[in-house]
């Protein structure tokens, strides 16, 4: 599944993506997951609403394991 979403973080601490690379992952996640490439004016508030939400959990996520590597190193 979404094979074409490339990968928002580095092995072993190395960075991660910047917040637009992680809002355009999250946006083919949703597209994915929707089944729309792009929404209708009916579904584009439930769509864009999505991808605010999987942006901000993906950028927790990555914040916490990068914050995790660096307290243990």
């Amino acid at each position: 599944m979404c094979r074409s979403i490339k990968r928002l973080r580095e092995p072993h601490g190395q960075g991660y993506a910047t917040d637009e690379e992680i809002r355009e992952a999250a946006r083919q996640f949703v597209r994915k997951v929707s089944g729309f490439g792009k929404p209708t004016a009916r579904h584009a508030e439930a769509f864009e609403m999505a991808v605010d939400e999987v942006t901000d959990s993906s950028r927790r996520l990555l914040e916490t394991i990068d914050a995790t590597l660096r307290s243990t190193a």
